[in-house]
């Protein structure tokens, strides 16, 4: 097994190749990236024994962008027999011998016609982990050192890439897809970005500290005010600024000032400490970029989550320009962050991006 499989959102298949290149030649790995557009995955192939396994344990998945699941795979398994199909996947595991492994995952790329194969997945996880654990697999726990999972790809009938994936550095979520459920009482479905973000970036441990009701945020670009319900849900109160109307539910709260103003404009009330700073309005991203630097530079806010709208063309060459400028005008006035960013799940064509000053 020398190859990683990397499942993305169907149509980001240049991306993920290009930000897996760029990763792996940092780690002084190469190979090539086969890929088939709107698939919902890329096969990368490492040139050198050994460097799939290498990439699965030191390239931190929590750094990739475009990437929603990460995990080391073999030859592709093809025209498996209807009656045992079984038999040809542990035989591809042998030579791995997986003790050290803790659960199987029988997934498919996020595409429509993957998804009629769900059904026939969830039903032979049930034999094949019976079979597996005759091996004395699956018997390891999830926390343990260098514990894995075992994943299967099914990516046609009959058709699938046998793997693993290291528990300390992979999506915990079955085919990377964290499944939330849409508020009755939100204002837009937009607010499931800003959950999924939140779910991504921030630690469960830690939430509770990091949102509470003593913090303030402002969100900018707020109207109807999906994101400002996810931080009032969480205790906070919120500046909601936005030209437009906010949804009566939340001024119902006692929570939110709807500040109708221009979000470029705003500035935070003078003696207001603004922890979170939350931002989805439609604009270039180099702009918001820039907006954002703007807001960590003058010490208006602590920690943000935004997103960045991308452009059809050059998406990761954009992604990557933005980043470094933020990183760049953060490092010239010697603040400490961390930067993750993220294509999540509710993501179209945009990415979420997270900055915490340390």
């Amino acid at each position: 097994m020398n190859k990683l499989a990397l499942y993305c959102r169907a149509g980001f298949e240049k991306e993920v190749a290009g930000e897996i290149s760029d990763k792996a030649a940092q780690l002084g790995i190469y190979g090539f990236a086969n890929l088939k557009e709107h698939s919902g995955y890329v096969i990368f192939e490492c040139y050198q024994a050994g460097e799939a396994d290498r990439l699965a344990k030191e390239l931190a998945f929590n750094q990739l962008i475009f990437v929603r699941q990460m995990i080391v795979v073999g030859e592709l398994l093809q025209d498996l027999p209807e009656g045992d199909r079984i038999s040809p996947i542990v035989a591809q595991y042998q030579p791995l011998n997986p003790k050290n492994s803790s659960e199987i995952f029988v997934e498919t790329p996020d595409t429509n016609e993957a998804k009629e194969l769900l059904t026939f997945c969830r039903k032979f996880t049930v034999p094949l982990r019976s079979a597996l654990k005759k091996q004395g697999w699956l018997g390891a726990k999830e926390t343990a050192k260098q514990s894995i999972s075992l994943h299967i790809l099914f990516v046609g009938s009959g058709k699938c890439y046998v793997g693993y994936a290291y528990n300390h550095n992979r999506s915990p979520f079955f085919m990377g897809i964290p499944r939330l459920k849409f508020p009755a009482d939100a204002p837009s479905r937009s607010t499931l970005k800003l959950e999924e973000a939140i779910l991504t970036f921030v630690p469960q441990a830690e939430e509770k500290k990091r949102f509470t009701e003593q913090m303030y945020g402002v969100d900018l670009g707020a109207c109807p005010g999906g994101w400002t319900y996810q931080l009032v849900k969480r205790g906070l109160f919120v500046y909601a600024v936005d030209h437009g109307k906010m949804a009566a539910s939340l001024h119902d709260t006692g929570r939110i000032e709807h500040c109708a103003e221009d979000g470029f404009k705003f500035q935070p009330p003078k003696r207001k400490q603004i922890d979170w700073l939350v931002c989805d309005m439609v604009e270039q991203p180099l702009r918001i970029s820039k907006l954002i630097a703007k807001w960590l530079i003058n010490g208006w806010c602590r920690e943000t989550i935004f997103n960045l709208k991308l452009p059809m063309k050059k998406r990761y060459q954009e992604v990557q320009l933005c980043l470094e400028i933020i990183s760049e005008l953060l490092e010239k006035q010697g603040l400490k962050f961390s930067i993750q960013a993220k294509h999540l799940y509710h993501d179209r064509e945009e990415i979420t991006v997270h900055i915490q000053i340390k």
